[in-house]
């Protein structure tokens, strides 16, 4: 029995990461601030906003004794992430930048840390995916919370791994950029005006002219990726779209 944890699970690639792993017929735990309407006897949804930053170990330790001990494997996806607020770093409230960091860092953290701890006794494969962006990667004018969350994550990830890298039984992690992805974030893009993000007329274009991939698409490459043995070789920090 393959188990996932998925953060994220209201929509977008987080919702059809759900659909598509139990048409294949795993085990999912959700974790969201919101339902998402999905009724199966093989998924299990915990609301929980992911900025109550305090409550994510206990959900953690919660859903991993929830298997049986015939549990195959454990996957851990941290696809939850906001790119709000979005404006120039004097001009944003410095309580939109706070939930910006716990959403986009400090709980792919926690969740890690705590995935690490109750599974380290099991020698099964253990994997963690960070979803992470290009903006971790580089800098754009606006963004400079979710540059900073998403830089943050890639390089929390690179040291995780250093250290599980170490252990006879350690978890694999993985920080990937999936692409541009029209998905409810993509539409907050293009509601921003151009004082608050200079580049602003360029996403509206990728949406007119087709060039934003499905979440439906990305998420069936994301698994096929995860499941293959291409997920053990590829450097921590990886592109989906190169893949």
């Amino acid at each position: 029995m393959e188990n996932y944890i998925v953060t994220g699970t209201t929509s977008g690639i987080g919702l059809e990461l759900v659909k598509q792993l139990l048409e294949a017929g795993h085990t999912v735990y959700g974790i969201a601030r919101k339902e998402n309407g999905i009724d199966h006897h093989r998924y299990h949804h915990f609301l929980l906003d992911l900025t109550e930053t305090s409550k994510l170990a206990d959900i953690m330790q919660e859903i991993i004794k929830k298997p049986s001990s015939e549990a195959s494997s454990f996957v851990l996806i941290n696809n939850a992430g906001t790119v709000e607020p979005i404006g120039m770093a004097g001009e944003i409230d410095g309580d939109f930048i706070a939930k910006s960091i716990a959403v986009n860092l400090t709980a792919p953290m926690l969740l890690t840390g705590a995935f690490i701890r109750g599974l380290a006794e099991k020698e099964i494969p253990k994997k963690v995916i960070q979803i992470s962006s290009g903006a971790g990667r580089k800098a754009y004018e606006g963004w400079s919370s979710y540059c900073a969350g998403k830089a943050g994550l890639d390089r929390f990830t690179e040291a995780v791994q250093l250290e599980e890298s170490n252990k006879p039984n350690g978890v694999k992690l993985v920080s990937i950029a999936p692409g541009i992805i029209d998905t409810n974030m993509q539409g907050k893009i293009r509601q921003s005006t151009e004082s608050e993000f200079p580049l602003v007329d360029r996403f509206k274009e990728y949406k007119v002219t087709g060039q934003l991939s499905s979440a439906q698409e990305v998420a069936e490459k994301l698994i096929r990726f995860i499941e293959s043995d291409q997920f053990y070789q590829v450097e921590v920090l990886t592109d989906l779209r190169n893949l």
